[in-house]
């Protein structure tokens, strides 16, 4: 048998060709808030998430109660990459912790203000296979 070797073929396998990239301290995710407002571009993206929030009016003040629970919150950072590997965003969430609620007690319902384009369009393709009446 004639291996690759023998044909004095040195390139290499591109199958086998692996790779990575070493992120540099800019592209580190922060873990704190007081690590993203030290970067601008996290700052922008805390700043954005905010202003979303309360353009939406996402919650209200109220004054605190002894009887209740109260629900804190948490931020998520995250890079957004494009295909390429390069970055496209950072997007920055502010989340509740809602492990600490509990049913009945601190909610009654669940929301979800975000509808996503491909959950409309399916709802519509089902009815209008089905040919259900919409309103």
């Amino acid at each position: 048998m004639r291996t690759r070797a023998k044909n004095n073929i040195r390139r290499p396998i591109q199958k086998l060709n692996l790779h990575t990239q070493l992120s540099t301290s800019l592209d580190i995710e922060p873990t704190t808030p007081i690590q993203a407002l030290k970067d601008p571009k996290w700052r922008r993206a805390m700043s954005e998430e905010y202003d979303a929030l309360v353009r939406n009016g996402i919650w209200e003040l109220v004054p605190s109660n002894p009887s209740q629970n109260v629900v804190g919150c948490k931020w998520i950072f995250r890079t957004k990459c494009n295909s390429d590997g390069s970055v496209d965003r950072f997007k920055a969430r502010l989340v509740a912790k809602g492990f600490h609620q509990c049913p009945g007690v601190d909610y009654y319902d669940t929301f979800s203000p975000i509808v996503k384009p491909n959950t409309i369009r399916l709802v519509l393709s089902i009815a209008v296979s089905c040919e259900w009446t919409l309103h």
